[in-house]
């Protein structure tokens, strides 16, 4: 039950993230978005690191994985935010929610080689990239270019999954307060600081919302699913992939994006696809 009630809860707050990621870079782009969201998430974060207090474990090759790790996250941020601009929620949510299936795929080869079945529903997962990303739109949105989303999200995805990979590595030496560090810091290094003293750092009044929302729910999300995979990682990794339906669903609802027949079947075929791995 608690690895159920985690996942779902993982889930509505990746979902949340997307919509607010969404209209986020409309108005400011993906780097100021990124870079706001970061320094939201970091002093959230900081006050939970300092009552964890310094771990031991971050020492020779964790402090890589650990490095790995935030710089995998924020790239995987600033492609999710970057193919949102070009493409709907609805087609550009299930591309990023496959980084569960690459963090499980970079897994298999480094420790195994994959099985046949598991080739083979990843096969699947890139059909339905493809056709979500070549499906006719039946409306679509300003400056929309499905298949440069389509490929911004997925390198976003491959980023993510690596990310994934590396937090994996070091979820049983580091506390979760730790593990949610790397990212943050990196944003505000690489990104906030530098934006902010070459004055190209963005910020609206309708934009502002939508930063905050963006900046708690990626740290409450992770939060959520460290929590939930202490009970059960499949049970927990297979509901919080759901963010993806979810999020096309709300998108619809909220802002009116409608997805076409072909674009349906991709997304459709790519949930299932994720699903599908996770449980293999």
């Amino acid at each position: 039950m608690v690895s159920i009630v985690f996942g779902l809860a993982t889930a509505i707050c990746f979902a949340a993230g997307s919509l607010a990621a969404s209209r986020a870079v409309k108005l400011i782009g993906a780097y100021s978005t990124v870079a706001w969201a970061m320094l939201i998430g970091l002093t959230a974060t900081i006050p939970l690191v300092l009552i964890a207090g310094i771990p031991t474990g971050l020492t020779g090759t964790n402090s890589i994985w650990w490095a790995v790790s935030g710089l995998g996250n924020v790239t995987g941020l600033l492609l999710g935010a970057s193919a949102f601009r070009f493409g709907k929620v609805g087609v550009v949510a299930p591309i990023i929610a496959t980084e569960g299936a690459i963090a499980a795929t970079i897994a298999a080869i480094l420790g195994e080689s994959i099985a046949p079945l598991a080739a083979f529903v990843l096969l699947v997962i890139v059909g339905g990239v493809v056709l979500a990303s070549i499906g006719k739109d039946p409306a679509p949105i300003p400056n929309e270019r499905p298949g440069r989303a389509a490929i911004l999200a997925t390198i976003g995805a491959v980023a993510f999954g690596i990310a994934l990979y590396a937090t994996g590595n070091l979820s049983d030496e580091l506390p979760i307060a730790w593990l949610l560090l790397p990212a943050r810091s990196v944003g505000v290094v690489a990104l906030f600081i530098p934006l902010l003293l070459l004055k190209k750092l963005k910020i609206t009044k309708m934009a502002a919302p939508f930063l905050v929302l963006l900046g708690f729910v990626e740290i409450l999300g992770f939060t959520c699913y460290a929590i939930g995979a202490q009970y059960g990682v499949a049970v927990t990794a297979v509901l919080a992939s759901q963010f993806a339906p979810i999020a096309a669903i709300m998108a619809y609802l909220l802002f009116q994006e409608k997805l076409g027949r072909v674009q349906i079947v991709g997304v459709t075929t790519i949930v299932a696809g994720v699903v599908a791995l996770i449980l293999i």
